[in-house]
């Protein structure tokens, strides 16, 4: 009997749910053809239809976990400083959503670093969120809420601040907890704003 449409939607929404799990639980690390099939209960051979090899399964792991994040909701903030702190802040893991997002995602760097494929991925998504934090800055520095500069060295520097500060908050959990890293994150845009009153 022929399998319908809506059958492989179906699979395919439960592998997606099981790639999930244990990406949750085991990171990219634990990710396997094997991992995946025995959280579904069953075999690698019915994921091999989906994933020839494990390449395949980390790519669309790395695309299910963009999917995910877009559809986290978003804080919301009036243009300009205000604005870009929401978007750094929808970043830091001070949620155990957010934690779990993001211990999935730096657990990625390793297998995109070993595969030129995945490390233009993963660089394509950088480059966008530079992009967007950069249109905060240029729309803060035209409100004087951030000095002239140049706002791509700026989207890049603050970028990476936001990484440095999950990366360590991963790591050391009872030294970053969240109410720290909002302090930091304050702190850091404070500084970046000082010279605007000045001038």
């Amino acid at each position: 009997m022929p399998r319908h449409k809506g059958d492989h939607h179906a699979r395919r929404r439960d592998v997606s749910a099981a790639v999930w799990r244990v990406l949750a639980t085991y990171g990219f690390g634990g990710l396997t053809l094997r991992a995946v099939a025995t959280e579904m209960g069953a075999t690698t051979g019915l994921l091999t239809h989906y994933f020839p090899n494990k390449k395949d399964l980390v790519a669309y792991a790395l695309t299910l976990l963009d999917e995910h994040r877009a559809a986290q909701p978003r804080r919301t903030a009036p243009e300009g400083l205000a604005a870009l702190r929401a978007v750094l802040m929808d970043t830091l893991p001070t949620t155990p959503q957010a934690i779990a997002d993001n211990r999935i995602w730096v657990s990625s760097w390793d297998a995109a670093l070993a595969d030129p494929d995945l490390a233009a991925g993963h660089a394509a998504r950088y480059a966008r969120s530079r992009e967007r934090i950069r249109h905060h800055v240029e729309a803060a520095q035209r409100l004087g809420e951030l000095p002239p500069s140049d706002p791509d060295d700026l989207a890049v520097a603050i970028q990476s601040f936001a990484l440095g500060l999950i990366v360590q908050a991963l790591f050391d959990v009872e030294e970053f907890p969240p109410q720290r890293q909002i302090r930091l994150l304050d702190g850091y845009l404070a500084t970046l704003s000082t010279t605007a009153g000045d001038l």
